[in-house]
């Protein structure tokens, strides 16, 4: 699937692009590298962050790339902030929830309405600032700058609801880690704490500069390519160990297809997503 593109974090160039060969399933002089961050190896080994690679499926001989399937541009990013971030200041909101309609009675003189709370009809909640807060504070005491905002998934019922904390900063590579370990580790316990807080059940998903959504989009891209794979031979084929919402990703994304179908196997964190063909 030329023009498909994958990134990789590890400890070095040359593991980034073994690991990105093998979801792939192709060899080097198939692909196109880009190194998107060289990484550092930080003061006595404290504070280095790993590289950050993209990978690109070169073209065929007479095949063009579709331009809807060219990577994506690296979103802009802003300068060093002076401040770590609870961001609640309006005008550093991220520009897409700026649009978001204000509700009429909002007081005038409050003067840090935090832009990233104000999805759809959900009303100011206290649950929203505590997740803001206890995230904010991890991420300084990480040593890391940050903004940070939170809003309920959109899906999300009201007895079962869902935060989405989208962080955005620079040189926050080392806050992802290799296969989101990290980051699915400060997920961990960032939940714990706003749960211990609020004294609720609380589900949050925290994102790192959209990190989730582009690796969702990546696995997607990988199980398109594997499917094409089975029904060419007629055989199962089995992807890398994934999170369970990189699985689930592909299970959503395969479900109802006409000609294969889907199941998870072994044991966390090695649990693989198997694509079989429909007999």
């Amino acid at each position: 699937m030329s023009g498909t593109t994958l990134e990789i974090i590890a400890p070095t160039v040359e593991e980034a692009l073994a690991q990105g060969l093998s979801q792939l399933g192709l060899t080097a002089d198939a692909v196109s590298i880009e190194v998107l961050d060289s990484g550092s190896k930080g003061l006595f080994g404290l504070g280095g962050r790993q590289v950050r690679v993209r990978l690109t499926v070169n073209p065929e001989p007479g095949e063009e790339i579709p331009a809807a399937a060219s990577a994506p541009s690296a979103p802009a990013r802003s300068g060093p902030r002076s401040k770590p971030a609870p961001a609640k200041q309006s005008d550093s909101a991220p520009k897409a929830k700026e649009s978001k309609p204000r509700r009429a009675e909002k007081k005038p003189e409050d003067k840090a309405p935090v832009a990233a709370k104000k999805f759809d009809h959900d009303e100011h909640d206290s649950i929203l600032d505590t997740t803001e807060s206890i995230v904010s504070k991890l991420i300084h005491h990480l040593g890391m700058e940050a903004q940070v905002s939170a809003h309920y998934d959109e899906s999300s019922s009201d007895d079962r609801r869902t935060i989405h904390v989208d962080v955005r900063g620079d040189n926050l590579s080392s806050l992802i880690g290799r296969q989101a370990e990290t980051l699915n580790s400060f997920q961990y316990v960032a939940s714990l704490m706003v749960g211990k807080a609020t004294q609720q059940w609380v589900q949050l998903v925290v994102d790192v500069e959209g990190y989730r959504s582009r690796r969702d989009k990546q696995v997607r891209q990988i199980a398109l390519r594997m499917v094409d794979q089975v029904i060419k031979t007629g055989k199962k084929a089995t992807l890398e160990p994934m999170t369970a919402s990189e699985r689930r990703a592909i299970h959503i994304e395969l479900r109802g297809h006409p000609a294969v179908t889907t199941e998870s196997t072994g044991e966390e964190p090695h649990r693989k997503v198997v694509i079989l063909p429909k007999e």
